[in-house]
């Protein structure tokens, strides 16, 4: 009689500390991009309704913070990740001989 060898989980990858941390910036960053939009979204929709504001000029003072912000915090993502990219072209993973 043969006895089954005991089916054991491959080992988890941990992350390291570096990977860590970019996954929690990465998350801050949206969850603020995310949180900012939808304000100045609600910021369009109150202005082209309300009656004592001109609509010209809500858009001529929300546009260009639109832009900024939506403008640097992709930048800022973007930047994380090609830094991520790097990393990985700098320190190949060993291979077992």
């Amino acid at each position: 009689m043969t006895k089954k060898p005991i089916p054991r989980k491959p080992p988890q990858y941990v992350p390291d500390t570096k990977e860590k941390l970019t996954l929690y910036v990465t998350l801050m960053v949206s969850t603020t991009l995310c949180i900012s939009v939808l304000a100045m979204v609600v910021a369009f929709m109150l202005g082209l309704w309300a009656k004592e504001v001109d609509n010209a000029e809500i858009f001529k003072m929300i546009s260009p913070a639109f832009s900024t912000l939506i403008g640097g915090m992709i930048g800022f993502l973007s930047g994380i990740k090609l830094m991520q990219n790097e990393d990985t072209k700098s320190n190949p993973p060993c291979k077992d001989k």
